[in-house]
C-alpha cells in the first residue's frame, strides 16, 4: 500500500489533521489507520471540555497563558504556551464549523465551565460528553473527503526506518527516516507495508500501563513505544497526570470519571469523617491544579485508610446538575448512587501522559518525515503538570501546524524503494494466552504500587528490576510466537513502564506530577528529560 499521508489514530489530532489535508490537497491520497471502532479513541472519553479564550471583555489571552505556565510549575515551552493560547480560538472555531455544537445559554452565547488551576470561565463543552460530541462531528466530516480512507481495526506495529533497510540506527544517527509503517489487519492477521511520503502519529495516550485509569483499553501508548524503538526522541515520561475524581467502584477497569467540571460548579471534596479536607492543602481548595488536589487526596486516602473519598453535591441546583451532567448523573443512580442526597466515591485514577514523543513547535519529530501532535505528543504546552482542558487545544493547534508544515514539503518527500516485507519466520502460534495476561497485570501492578502520585527511590528501583524482567520475558515470546494485538500491546505497554520508571529515575527532585518523597525541593536548573 502506498499513500501520500499516512495518519495513525482517529481522534482529535489525526483526523482535524486529515480534514485540513483533504481540503487543501484533495488529489493526495489520505490513509487514517486505527486500531479499534474509528470514533474509540481518548477523545470520545473527554468530559469536561476545551479551554479557550473567546470572551475577551471577561478573559485574556495574558491570564491564560499565566495559569498554563503556574500549571506547568516552571517547565512549560512559553513560546508553545504563547502559540497554543492566541492561535486556540481560530481553531475552535473551525471545528465549530465543522459541525461542533457547544452549550450555549438563552441569549446565544456560549457556557462557559471554570476548571482548577483556571484564574477565568473559559472552557466550552457539550453537557459533560465534549469529547464525545467533537468525535461525532470531526468523524461526519472527515467523511466527506474521497481522498480520505480509514482503516479501522488495524494495529500499527512498527515505524519502517533504515533498520529495515539493513542499516544500523542508533540515537546519534543523524537522519533518521520514516517510510511508512507495518500494520497488523486484525480481521484477518494479515500484516501489511503502508509506504508514506509523510506519517502523523496521534496515538493517543497510555493510561492501561496502570491498574486503575481514566482511559480506554486502547490507550497503549503504541505511537509513543514505537518511536523510541525507533530511536526517536522521547521526553518528560515522568509526568503522568492523576485524574483526581475518577468514580470509585472496586474492580472497574476503566474509571468513570466525574469531570473537574463537578468541582468548579461548586461541588467539595470530603473525607470519610464529612471534613472538606482541601482548604488545608492550597488556598485554591477544590479548584486547585490537578497535582495539587489528587496528592491530598491520596494522603487523605493513606491517613484514614481508605480508599476513597467523597464528592459532595448535595447543595448543588439539581436541575442544574441534571442539565451540565446527565451522564455523570445517570451513571450515579445506575450505581444507587442519588446525586442528591449522597456523596460520590472517588478516587485518583490515571489519566494524562503529559509527555511523549518530542516535537518542535510544528510537530515535527527527531524522525525525518514523521510529525506527532496529541496526547503522544510533548509539545512543551504542560510541562510539568496539564492545566485543565488545554490538551483539546493543544490538539487542535498542533494538528493544524503538521498540516502547514507539510503541505509546504510533501512534494519534495519520494517513497522508499525495496522496503521489505513483515518476517515472520521461525514463529509459531502461542500455547499459553496467560503469559500474556498476566504479565500485563503484573506491569499495571507495579506501576500503581510504585510509581503512582507519590514516589520514591527504592519503589523505583523496584519498578524497573521487574519491568527489565518482564521485558526480556515478553521480548523472548515476541521472537518465537506469532503476532497477537494482546501481545504487541503488551509489549508497548512495557517500554511505556520503562520510559516513565527511567524518567522519574532522572528527575531528582519533586516538581508538578513527579512527587519524590526523597527529593522533596525543587532543586537546581529547571531541565527537560529526554530519553
Amino acid at each position: 500500500m502506498k499513500t501520500d499521508l499516512l495518519i495513525i489514530g482517529s481522534g482529535i489530532a489525526g483526523l482535524t489533521f486529515a480534514v485540513k489535508m483533504a481540503k487543501r490537497f484533495p488529489q493526495k491520497s489520505i490513509i487514517i489507520v486505527t486500531k479499534a471502532n474509528t470514533d474509540e479513541t481518548n477523545t470520545k472519553y473527554a468530559q469536561g471540555g476545551i479551554a479557550v479564550v473567546n470572551d475577551m471583555e471577561r478573559d485574556s489571552f495574558s491570564k491564560h497563558i499565566e495559569d498554563t505556565l503556574v500549571a506547568g510549575d516552571g517547565l512549560c515551552n512559553e513560546h508553545v504556551v504563547d502559540i497554543v493560547v492566541k492561535e486556540g480560538p481560530e481553531r475552535v472555531n473551525e471545528i465549530i464549523e465543522w459541525g461542533t455544537r457547544f452549550d450555549k445559554d438563552v441569549q446565544g452565547d456560549y457556557k462557559r465551565g471554570k476548571e482548577g488551576g483556571h484564574s477565568e470561565f473559559r472552557i466550552l463543552h457539550h453537557k459533560d460528553i465534549t469529547g464525545f460530541e467533537i468525535e461525532r462531528a470531526l468523524v461526519a466530516e472527515a467523511r466527506k473527503y474521497a481522498n480520505i480512507q480509514i482503516h479501522d481495526h488495524w494495529l500499527v506495529l512498527d515505524i519502517i526506518t533504515q533498520h529495515h533497510l539493513g542499516y544500523l540506527v542508533t540515537k546519534s544517527t543523524p537522519d533518521i527516516t520514516c517510510y511508512g509503517v507495518y500494520a497488523l489487519d486484525l480481521r484477518d492477521n494479515r500484516v501489511e507495508k503502508i509506504l508514506a511520503r509523510c506519517t502523523v502519529m496521534a496515538s493517543g495516550g497510555a493510561g492501561q500501563v496502570y491498574r486503575t485509569t481514566t482511559n480506554p483499553r486502547i490507550a497503549t501508548g503504541d505511537g509513543i513505544a514505537m518511536v523510541y524503538r525507533a530511536k526517536g526522541r522521547i521526553e518528560s515520561m515522568e509526568f503522568i497526570q492523576f485524574h483526581p475524581t475518577a468514580l470509585y467502584e472496586a474492580g472497574v477497569s476503566p474509571s468513570f470519571l466525574v469531570t473537574e467540571a463537578v468541582r468548579g460548579d461548586g461541588g467539595i471534596l470530603r473525607n470519610k469523617e464529612g471534613e472538606a479536607f482541601m482548604p488545608r492543602y492550597d488556598a485554591r481548595a477544590d479548584l486547585a491544579p490537578r497535582d495539587v488536589v489528587a496528592r491530598a487526596i491520596d494522603n487523605e486516602m493513606k491517613r484514614t485508610g481508605t480508599e476513597h473519598v467523597y464528592l459532595d453535591c448535595r447543595h448543588m441546583d439539581m436541575e442544574h446538575f441534571r442539565g451540565h451532567f446527565p451522564n455523570i448523573y445517570a451513571k450515579c443512580m445506575s450505581i444507587g448512587i442519588d446525586v442528591a442526597k449522597q456523596m460520590i466515591p472517588v478516587a485518583p485514577a490515571a489519566h494524562y501522559c503529559c509527555g511523549g514523543i518530542k516535537v518542535d513547535e510544528w510537530g515535527r519529530s527527531s524522525i525525518l518525515n514523521l510529525y506527532a501532535c496529541g496526547e503522544c505528543s510533548s509539545t512543551g504546552l504542560h510541562g510539568a503538570n496539564r492545566l485543565a482542558s488545554n490538551s483539546l487545544l493543544e490538539a487542535l493547534v498542533f494538528a493544524h501546524r503538521c498540516a502547514v508544515d507539510i503541505a509546504e514539503r510533501i512534494d519534495g518527500v519520494s517513497f522508499a524503494e525495496e522496503v521489505p516485507e513483515w518476517n515472520t519466520s521461525g514463529t509459531n502460534d502461542p500455547r499459553e494466552m496467560i503469559l500474556i495476561t498476566q504479565s500485563l497485570k503484573e506491569l499495571q501492578q507495579v506501576m500503581s504500587d510504585y510509581v503512582g502520585i507519590v514516589r520514591n527511590d527504592i519503589r523505583l528501583q523496584r519498578a524497573m528490576n521487574r519491568i527489565d524482567l518482564l521485558h526480556n520475558e515478553t521480548e523472548e515470546l515476541y521472537r518465537s510466537t506469532t503476532l497477537s494485538p494482546q501481545l504487541c500491546e503488551l509489549r508497548n505497554l512495557i517500554t511505556i513502564g520503562y520510559l516513565v520508571v527511567r524518567s522519574a529515575q532522572f528527575r531528582k527532585e519533586s516538581r508538578g506530577l513527579h512527587y519524590n518523597t526523597d527529593h522533596p525541593a525543587k532543586s537546581g536548573p529547571v531541565q527537560q528529560i529526554v530519553l
